[in-house]
């Protein structure tokens, strides 16, 4: 902290003080517009650099230093329905440095993965599937956003978070187009202190020594099987989820009720299942293990 400043305070006038600059400003400019002396000054810089709010050109002796693209200042919770447009817009007609410079000064300003997740993340790939539907878009760029999404994901799988050995969850995709759903919510689990091994996409593993490859997988990391097991299988079609309700739920049985599944995706009401939870909201799949990871301690 400096002159009675928290660190949040000295962000937003740093990037209050740099969004219109061109050509950027020193360290000892930036110092008496923001009134912190020029060593403290320094610090918070290389910080702000290293978190990629900042970037700096050195020019001879001289260190300039600029405000990376898609920094704005946000106010949590309000400023949610900002993000969500800005998002998609970097997505689609910007850079990727647009678009992870975005989420990363959403984190700093305060904003929380699930809400990220869930309002921002969610929305923008449904709006990419919709923009293929729709002939927008062609294969290769779909493929192009759908990578720029995940690489933004991964930008919450690096926070660090202290894990809990007792909530553990495994994440499946029946289909390659499932695979972004379960990444965003490895993130959410991820944040909540949930120990995840998100398995991506298993549509190469649909064949019959699959229950045998999972038993193995369990075993190994739920090995003294510590407070809860959660298995979440992500498809867009019935069949995909029915292969692997029908490989799990033998080894759900032996393992006890301390095991659960839960599906995402649409089902027909003909069609049953036996899982603990069928959604096809990933919301209701989160709020449904926390409770029930709750409710067994």
């Amino acid at each position: 902290m400096a002159k009675g400043y928290s660190t949040e305070e000295i962000r937003q006038k740093l990037i209050s003080t740099l969004e219109d600059s061109v050509s950027g400003m020193s360290g000892v400019e930036i110092s008496e517009k923001i009134g912190v002396n020029r060593i403290t000054m320094a610090k918070y810089l290389k910080v702000f650099a290293a978190e990629g709010l900042l970037r700096q050109k050195n020019i001879g002796n001289l260190t300039l230093w600029f405000l990376e693209p898609g920094q704005e200042s946000f106010n949590f919770p309000e400023d949610y329905f900002k993000v969500a447009p800005l998002y998609l817009d970097y997505l689609v007609k910007g850079t990727e440095d647009q678009v992870f410079s975005l989420i990363r000064n959403s984190l700093n300003s305060g904003g929380t993965v699930n809400r990220l997740i869930l309002e921002v993340i969610l929305p923008a790939i449904d709006s990419v599937q919709k923009l293929y539907d729709d002939g927008k878009i062609g294969t290769a760029e779909q493929n192009l956003l759908r990578t720029t999404i995940s690489k933004s994901i991964q930008i919450f799988n690096q926070l660090p978070i202290v894990s809990d050995p007792q909530k553990n969850v495994v994440l499946i995709s029946a289909d390659s187009q499932s695979s972004l759903l379960s990444e965003a919510s490895s993130a959410v689990y991820h944040s909540d202190g949930w120990r995840v091994s998100n398995l991506g996409d298993m549509s190469s593993a649909i064949n019959v020594l699959f229950d045998l490859d999972f038993q193995k997988l369990v075993g190994k990391i739920w090995k003294q099987k510590p407070g809860i097991l959660i298995v979440v299988v992500f498809s867009q079609t019935s069949e995909g989820l029915n292969f692997f309700v029908d490989s799990i739920t033998p080894i759900k049985n032996k393992s006890g009720k301390k095991m659960k599944l839960a599906l995402c995706g649409k089902v027909s009401k003909k069609t049953k299942l036996e899982s603990d939870l069928i959604s096809e909201k990933i919301e209701d799949i989160l709020q449904w293990s926390q409770t029930t990871f709750s409710n067994l301690k």
